[in-house]
């Protein structure tokens, strides 16, 4: 059965609703992204610059930086975690365990924890589609900690994919979704799970999820508040206090890290898997929609990941374009692009603070592009006339595959 597939650019991993495994030849895999042709190079538009590549020599499907912008780590299909330095591209460390590597399954979700003033070393939380969320200490290239949510085999149809992760704003605690429908919350100190939020029993009520999760969020100012999303077409809004989700609003069709908050405009930026009304905002409060951002003519962009990128502007990206793109927030409109790009674009992360400071990282098959805005005449890609009339000023895994679905 097609229904419920968690797919990787290399293989099928089934959900409980068709308990199978199989491997898939790399044409068919592949083919449900359309790639650039192989005499094309990736190469940025408008004010944007490719600073450094990073080659990580496997499909790479999350990546993320730490608070302080002084580290970049990249999940890969394989179930590796690599871990940079973007000040100078620099590979420092490789994150993974005799589980991991006997598994091979991906890496879903990675986040750095928040660092004090008595913490001397750095931690990563990661999750996996094996079902397993870890706790990795970075520079000792040690897993410090294992909880297993899966509850049995993962990869064969039998338990949980865990495929996203959000800490609070505390640090304090942390929350998990997958493929059951269900939003685990653990204590960040004791790695102990203190709540599990779900929907009901009701049929008469959408008080949560009723297909997998691909995106959890804390609002960065609220302790007790998150928001989730994924193939239900519904953004669940949950207090942790509560078991079930206390409102909703409908519409985002949500496949990956793509559901943000701005706490300054208290404004969630969602990205869906789709032709139409792929990137919106909404406001949090009432959770009526502020405005939509329209594709590039030059093609559709169906969303993965999408960010906030300061006060001014948002990146997103995804695929059948394979296009990131950095978009003005007030003129919804295209400032720069990266194109040209090999499949699909699974995962986005922007660098909030530090030397790197508005560093954008973006993924492609097995590289993850380092791209830096830059001072460019104010052009505004929203056809494909720009788009060609501006070449020669130029210095010139999809994380699931949902063809088989739609």
């Amino acid at each position: 059965m097609a229904l419920g597939l968690f797919v990787t650019p290399q293989r099928f991993l089934i959900s409980s609703w068709a308990p199978q495994f199989r491997e898939v030849p790399e044409r068919h895999a592949l083919s449900a992204t359309p790639s650039a042709p192989p005499s094309l190079e990736p190469r940025t538009e408008g004010g944007l610059s490719i600073r450094d590549v990073l080659d990580c020599g496997c499909d790479v499907m999350t990546c993320c930086f730490n608070d302080e912008g002084t580290l970049l780590a990249v999940g890969l299909t394989n179930g590796t975690i690599q871990v940079y330095q973007p000040a100078d591209s620099t590979f420092l460390y490789q994150l993974n365990s005799s589980e991991t590597l006997q598994s091979s399954l991906p890496v879903t979700s990675l986040r750095f924890q928040h660092r004090d003033n008595r913490e001397r070393h750095c931690l990563l939380l990661a999750t996996y589609a094996s079902g397993c969320v870890r706790v990795w200490h970075v520079a000792g290239g040690r897993s410090l900690c294992c909880v297993q949510e899966g509850g049995g085999d993962s990869a064969r149809g039998r338990g949980r994919q865990t495929l996203s992760l959000s800490l609070s704003p505390s640090g304090d605690r942390f929350i998990t979704a997958g493929s059951d429908c269900q939003l685990h919350l653990y204590d960040t100190e004791t790695r102990q799970r203190i709540h599990t939020c779900r929907a009901s029993h009701s049929m008469s009520l959408m008080d949560g999820h009723r297909f997998r999760v691909f995106a959890v969020t804390f609002h960065p100012e609220k302790e007790d508040e998150f928001i989730s999303g994924g193939w239900d077409n519904t953004v669940q809004f949950w207090d942790s206090k509560q078991q079930h989700s206390v409102r909703k609003l409908s519409g985002p069709h949500i496949c990956g890290d793509a559901l943000q908050i701005d706490p300054s405009t208290n404004q969630i930026l969602s990205g869906s898997w789709r032709k139409e009304r792929a990137l919106e905002v909404w406001d949090y409060n009432s959770g009526e929609k502020v405005t939509e951002i329209s594709d590039d003519q030059d093609g559709h962009s169906l969303i993965y990941s999408c960010h906030w990128l300061g006060a001014d502007h948002m990146v997103a990206g995804g695929s059948e374009s394979n296009v990131c793109r950095v978009i003005d927030r007030n003129t919804k409109l295209s400032l720069g692009r990266l194109v040209d790009l090999p499949g699909g674009v699974y995962s986005t992360a922007v660098c909030s603070a530090g030397q790197c400071e508005g560093l954008i990282a973006a993924s492609s098959r097995d590289c993850v592009y380092l791209l830096e805005r830059t001072t460019a005449p104010t052009t505004h890609y929203s056809d494909r006339e720009n788009y060609r009339s501006q070449d020669a000023l130029l210095p010139l895994r999809e994380y699931s595959s949902h063809a088989a679905l739609f």
